[in-house]
């Protein structure tokens, strides 16, 4: 990336590299369009560019990333924890290691390295937290549940009105789950359509309803949720107009192409006749010029 330094302005560049990390970027790829290696910025330069709490970010963010793509890694679900812990045969592993060793770790070495790679997905089971001490749930992230799976765990708790006692205290209104991947998020202002940023999944923050294919938010027109949305009635009907605009405006361009095709359609073919039936032409020409210079060779022997 080094080679873009000099077609792209440095002071660019660091707003550049600080607006993607503010966005949550994980990976801060080359905003040069035609730059050759297309690639992603290492970390030496997010160092050079950014400042130090941006670049602790900016590294907290892999890691989470890293955690969500490991299938035997997984964060400890009790609040202020913020330990990864090993999930199934990786633990045990791990487990049977301390034994063997005696080691001496620091407080701040809470991480615990990584499990070895396996091809298949470890079912829901029981994840000790080597620094909470708590055993929770590798598939729902809520207390262990021997003798239930955990939809009938998460009804239990539902019916019994209990909160989960490892997880965020969700009496709070500014803290839901993500219905779709069960995240937690906080909501500090803005309107009622939520958009999750881990799985793009858009929902209702009052009643968790999917919001994906309600294009022109009717769900804030009726039912609980009516005129909860957090907008003006004239931005939603500004919203809407816009939305039938984009919508009309593909109806009529798509009206207006159709004639146009059926015309060229034709001519389309036939060109693409000529050009069969000019190769074939060609692989005639060459079969008999192949036969021609076989029987000359076999008039004149040498």
């Amino acid at each position: 990336m080094e080679s873009t330094y000099f077609s792209i302005p440095m002071h660019c560049m660091t707003a550049y590299v600080e607006f993607e990390i503010s966005e949550g970027a994980y990976e801060v790829s080359c905003p040069d369009a035609q730059c050759p290696a297309q690639g992603i910025i290492t970390i030496a330069e997010i160092t050079a560019l950014a400042s130090s709490s941006l670049v602790e970010k900016h590294h907290r963010y892999r890691l989470n990333r890293e955690v969500e793509l490991d299938r035997f890694r997984t964060w400890c679900p009790k609040a202020g924890c913020e330990t990864i812990c090993l999930v199934g045969p990786a633990a045990a592993a791990e487990q049977q290691q301390q034994k063997n060793q005696s080691l001496q770790t620091s407080c701040s070495d809470r991480i615990v390295p990584l499990s070895p790679s396996s091809s298949s997905m470890p079912s829901p089971c029981a994840v000790h937290c080597p620094t909470c001490r708590e055993d929770f749930c590798s598939g729902c992230k809520k207390a262990w549940h021997p003798t239930m799976s955990c939809e009938e765990n998460s009804r239990r708790l539902a019916v019994d009105g209990q909160a989960d006692a490892l997880g965020i205290p969700f009496d709070n209104d500014l803290i839901k789950c993500c219905p779709m991947c069960t995240v937690p998020i906080e909501k500090d202002e803005g309107c009622a359509q939520m958009m999750c940023k881990r799985c793009k999944h858009v929902f209702c923050w009052y009643c968790l309803a999917s919001l994906d294919d309600d294009f022109l938010l009717r769900h804030y027109d009726k039912g609980p949720c009516k005129n909860k949305l957090g907008h003006s009635r004239a931005s939603v009907v500004w919203h809407r107009a816009q939305v039938i605009g984009i919508f009309a405006g593909f109806g009529i361009l798509l009206l207006v192409a159709s004639p146009l095709l059926l015309l060229a359609a034709p001519c389309i073919v036939c060109c693409k006749c000529r050009i069969c039936s000019g190769a074939a032409k060609l692989e005639e020409t060459e079969v008999d010029y192949d036969d021609a210079a076989v029987a000359l060779h076999t008039t004149n022997p040498r």
